[in-house]
């Protein structure tokens, strides 16, 4: 059974909030799953990203594959980082891991009306 960690939409029309979740490759996005890991809500300011770290290194060390969207989620919160200084036997306070900034994208430029 090929287990992705990827995002499962809630929310309302155009306000989307997001559960991170441990699911079967083969389910519909917003159906069946394994175990909720996490949230992510894109709509606050800054965006809220919240996951329980232990159950994602879980899932991560037997086989799980996360999305792209979740790996760079995972990347910003600088995860990974602190995965492998634990894995050391240092805890994340002697590490002192901040998440990184958001990205800031360039606006789309407008087309131009013929």
């Amino acid at each position: 059974m090929p287990v992705k960690i990827r995002l499962a939409r809630m929310g309302r029309s155009k306000i989307a909030q997001y559960r991170i979740v441990a699911a079967d490759s083969r389910m519909k996005r917003d159906g069946r799953f394994l175990e909720t890991v996490g949230f992510y809500d894109p709509q606050t300011n800054p965006k809220t990203f919240k996951y329980k770290h232990d159950r994602v290194a879980f899932w991560l060390k037997n086989g799980a594959l996360p999305t792209l969207t979740v790996k760079n989620l995972l990347r910003q919160d600088q995860f990974f980082v602190t995965a492998e200084g634990v894995a050391k036997g240092l805890t994340p306070e002697q590490m002192n891991v901040q998440r990184k900034p958001e990205r800031r994208r360039k606006p789309k430029p407008k087309k131009e009306k013929k």
